[in-house]
C-alpha cells in the first residue's frame, strides 16, 4: 500500500517565547484535496514552510511522498510545488523568463514545451512577455499558478490559489485545478480564506486555531456537526471560539 503524500507527527515550531505550531498530527491521502483553514495567525503558513522544509521544526516529524523532510527533502521537493500570491516572483523578469528560471530549476526536459502549454492552458499570452512586476495582482497569481505546475507536481502547496482573481477567473482555476488532480493523481493542500472554494474543492478540512488542529472532517460533516448553513458560519463559530470541538 503506498504511503499517504503527507504524514505529520506531533508537529510543533517556536520562535523564542511564541508558539506558531503546537503539535500537529495530520495525514493527507495519495490524490486528496484538503483545506488547512485558520484565522490569520493560526499557524497555516508556518505549517506549510516546514512541509516545505523552508523551516526546520521544533519538534516532530514530517514524511512527504514517503521521504523524511529533515534528511530526505532532497528527493521530495522535485515532486513538489508552491504557489501563493503573497511570495513575489522576480520583478524585471516577464512571466515567460520567470517560468524559464523556474524550468531549470527542476531541470524540465523540453522546458520551452512545458511553458508554451502553461501559457495556452492558463492563458497568458497576453502578459508572457510583460515584466511580471508590471501585472495586476490577478495575473501575477496567474503566473504563480504556472510557476506551481511548471514541474507537474505530484503534490501542490496552495496558498490562496484564487486570490485577487474575478469570480468568472476564479471558477475557471478551480477547474483547471480539479482537471489536473484527477489527470495526474495529484495531491493538494491549500490554505484559503474562500470557503466555496473550501466546499467544492476539498474532501477533508483541517481547522487550525492558535497552532493547533480543534477540528477536521468533511465539509459537510462539519456543517451538520456546528448546526450550520454553510462552511463559512462553521470558521466564524471556531475562530470565535463558538461550540468548539476538543480533539
Amino acid at each position: 500500500m503506498a504511503s499517504p503524500a503527507i504524514e505529520v507527527d506531533g508537529l510543533a515550531k517556536r520562535f523564542e517565547k511564541v508558539t506558531a505550531v503546537d503539535g500537529l498530527s495530520f495525514t493527507v491521502e495519495i490524490g486528496a484535496t484538503v483545506a488547512l483553514l485558520g484565522g490569520n495567525g493560526a499557524g497555516k503558513t508556518t505549517t506549510l514552510a516546514m512541509l516545505l522544509g523552508l523551516l526546520e521544526p521544533t519538534a516532530g516529524e514530517v514524511r512527504v511522498l514517503g521521504r523524511d523532510m529533515r534528511r530526505e527533502r532532497a528527493y521530495a521537493l522535485p515532486r513538489m510545488n508552491f504557489s501563493s500570491p503573497y511570495v513575489d516572483l522576480p520583478h524585471r523578469l516577464s512571466t515567460r523568463q520567470n517560468l524559464k528560471v523556474y524550468g531549470h530549476l527542476y531541470g524540465i526536459r523540453n522546458a520551452d514545451e512545458r511553458i508554451a502549454a502553461l501559457v495556452q492552458d492558463l492563458d497568458l499570452a497576453a502578459f508572457a512577455d510583460r515584466p511580471v512586476g508590471s501585472l495586476s495582482a490577478g495575473q501575477r497569481t496567474r503566473v504563480a499558478l504556472a510557476k506551481a505546475l511548471i514541474n507537474e507536481p505530484d503534490l501542490l502547496l496552495l496558498d490562496e490559489p484564487t486570490a485577487s482573481l474575478d469570480p468568472d477567473t476564479g471558477d475557471w482555476v478551480r477547474s483547471y485545478l480539479e482537471a489536473y488532480r484527477r489527470g495526474a493523481r495529484a495531491t493538494i493542500l491549500l490554505a484559503s480564506h474562500n470557503m466555496g472554494e473550501v466546499e467544492r474543492l476539498c474532501s477533508h478540512v483541517l481547522m487550525m486555531r492558535q497552532g493547533r488542529i480543534v477540528d477536521r472532517g468533511s465539509p459537510a460533516t462539519l456543517i451538520a456537526k456546528y448546526g450550520r448553513d454553510t462552511l463559512e458560519q462553521v470558521f466564524l463559530d471556531i475562530a470565535r471560539q463558538q461550540g468548539l470541538a476538543a480533539e
